[in-house]
């Protein structure tokens, strides 16, 4: 099942997609798209519905969720994206978070004031939908609702050249769209075989495949319980293949005016226009 929450007129109503990808309005049956509607519970008795039979409704994407509480992510989670950015190989995931509010699949990745260096990074985003708390690999995918393309928008200069982490490079204003839809573990078979595309103006700049994770979506979620209790509508995104701006040669970097497309198999696609700060 694919779900979103889709602004109207009438404010942001929580949404499905049908099979011929119309947008059907779930509001008669839930109120919004939270941490409640995501429990394993919710999700089973919204996968009964006839999804053709309901109002179809028009507008453009909301963040897929009311009330992300955090998110997570896992740095250098492929091989060769490790490698462009000559970094080892980790032998445990590289956990750290981003600290900006989460924007929709189409609103505008902003360039922050005094950025030189803002980059790109399509990952896939894991929703938590049950409380998590040291939990064995085996268990994981029992916790997760299911998932999003997500893009890992980051600034470089910002990430790498002031001292301390990285979160001040992941977390301006705009640097976390998730979108388009939240797809349910069911229309995901294998979560580790997805192919991943991100271009920016139409020229393919990342293509990747989930087969080539370091860890594996399990492995991930088992790993952050050990240290954090996971709770329903909690992210985690996953790492980025290789591609991004920094690590090519000569580096690029987003400007204003630039189109980002990201897709990854099964979970739609997401497109930002990049303008400048205050612009």
């Amino acid at each position: 099942m694919k779900l979103c929450r889709i602004r109207t007129e009438d404010g942001i109503r929580p949404a499905a997609v049908d099979e011929n990808g119309a947008l059907r309005d779930l509001s008669d049956h839930v109120d919004d798209l939270s941490e409640a509607e995501i429990s394993p519970a919710m999700l089973k008795k919204l996968a009964a519905l006839d999804v053709s039979q309901l109002p179809e409704i028009k507008g453009d994407y909301a963040p897929i969720l009311r009330d992300i509480r955090r998110l997570f992510c896992i740095g250098l989670n492929y091989h060769d994206h490790a490698t462009e950015m000559d970094m080892p190989i980790p032998e445990h995931p590289v956990l750290f978070m981003k600290a900006c509010p989460v924007t929709g699949a189409h609103d505008p990745i902003i360039i922050p004031k005094g950025s030189t260096k803002t980059d790109w990074e399509i990952e896939l985003g894991i929703v938590i939908s049950r409380t998590a708390q040291h939990i064995a690999e085996a268990e994981a995918l029992d916790h997760v609702a299911g998932y999003c393309i997500a893009n890992d928008v980051s600034e470089r200069d910002f990430q790498m050249n002031f001292g301390g982490q990285w979160v001040k490079g992941k977390s301006c204003d705009s640097f976390a769209p998730l979108g388009p839809w939240l797809v349910t573990q069911d229309d995901i078979p294998d979560a580790q075989a997805l192919e991943l595309l991100l271009q920016v103006n139409g020229v393919t700049k990342q293509s990747g495949n989930t087969s080539t994770m370091i860890f594996t979506v399990p492995q991930i979620v088992a790993f952050v319980s050990r240290f954090v209790t996971l709770q329903p509508g909690d992210v985690i995104i996953t790492g980025t293949p290789p591609g991004v701006g920094v690590g090519r040669k000569p580096k690029e970097f987003l400007k204003p005016g630039d189109t980002v497309t990201a897709q990854i198999t099964g979970l739609g696609q997401m497109q930002q226009e990049v303008r400048s700060f205050g612009g």
